[in-house]
């Protein structure tokens, strides 16, 4: 209609509250794991359930994270806050797709910018990590202490890192996620800050295709063969990362409406504000992910 809007022609996106109808169509999902499958303090049961059941009818569910820690690191976390082991098939991180642009840097020294959990990383890579001072280029996982800093803390350090024009990986693209019931900051805020000065931040991880091609070679492993990209279903609640991320790589998603995007709740308002164009659009959107 003449002067109707782009917003104004869509479609509305479906809010559903069960995934079971999406899920015959599809052999595989590449979930994200912080804010669909746990919160960072506690398992989400009910996503835990849809894995499992989709699972047990012969789907597989691969947990594509934006950690930077690599997947074992990943999976031992999950343990430990009580995830069920049978909710999953398999782990690819941002981590594992970072240590491929650290490992760039072979014989050269990287300052690890981020907490001392990160470490595992560097495991077997043939970089030396040294202080700021010395260093030939920047790996970003997060924040010192992302309980307590920001962003603003860094300002000081960024600027004598951006003075010396020193490239840098950033392991996690995610700008900020939900722990608990707080919004904590990421290696992506960081990194995205640095990059304004003017600085290259080489970024691992969703939105960008290397790690869906990595995926998709997992794909064809697990599954024996290649899979065309009409029966994955990715399913994520980060809008830049997941939503984004999978609009890039071909695939349809699905929206999870955690505390980072809607912490109002979901409505088809929320949805018309969070997606306004025809490019990135998810199929349909949930509270939460339930089966």
């Amino acid at each position: 209609m003449a002067g109707m809007d782009q917003s104004e022609a869509l479609e509305p996106i479906p809010i559903i509250t069960s995934i079971a109808g999406l899920a015959s169509a599809r052999d595989v999902w590449l979930t994200d794991v912080w804010g669909v499958i746990h919160n960072g303090v506690t398992p989400f049961a009910p996503a835990c359930e849809a894995a499992t059941k989709f699972r047990l009818a012969g789907g597989t569910v691969i947990l594509l994270s934006n950690a930077p820690r690599p997947a074992p690191s990943v999976a031992a976390q999950l343990d430990r806050i009580g995830v069920p082991r049978f909710a999953w098939d398999a782990i690819l991180t941002s981590g594992d797709a970072a240590r491929t642009l650290v490992g760039r840097y072979a014989g050269g020294r990287v300052f690890h910018l981020g907490p001392e959990r990160d470490l595992s990383l560097y495991d077997d890579l043939d970089v030396s990590l040294s202080e700021a001072v010395d260093a030939d280029a920047v790996s970003c996982t997060g924040l010192f202490d992302d309980e307590i800093e920001t962003p603003d803390d860094y300002a000081g350090l960024l600027a004598d890192l951006a003075a010396r024009k020193l490239p840098m990986v950033c392991a996690n693209p995610d700008l900020t996620v939900e722990r608990g019931d707080r919004i904590i900051y990421c290696a992506g805020a960081l990194a995205a800050a640095y990059e304004a000065k003017g600085c290259s931040v080489a970024y691992a991880g969703k939105p960008y295709l290397p790690i869906y091609d990595m995926a998709f070679a997992m794909i064809a492993d697990l599954k024996g063969k290649p899979l065309p990209k009409e029966r994955v279903l990715c399913i994520g609640d980060g809008l830049r990362t997941d939503i984004k991320g999978a609009a890039a790589a071909g695939l349809d998603s699905v929206f999870i409406a955690s505390g980072v995007h809607a912490p109002d709740g979901l409505s088809g308002d929320t949805l018309r504000d969070l997606f306004p164009s025809r490019e990135v659009r998810p199929l349909a959107a949930m509270p939460a992910l339930a089966w």
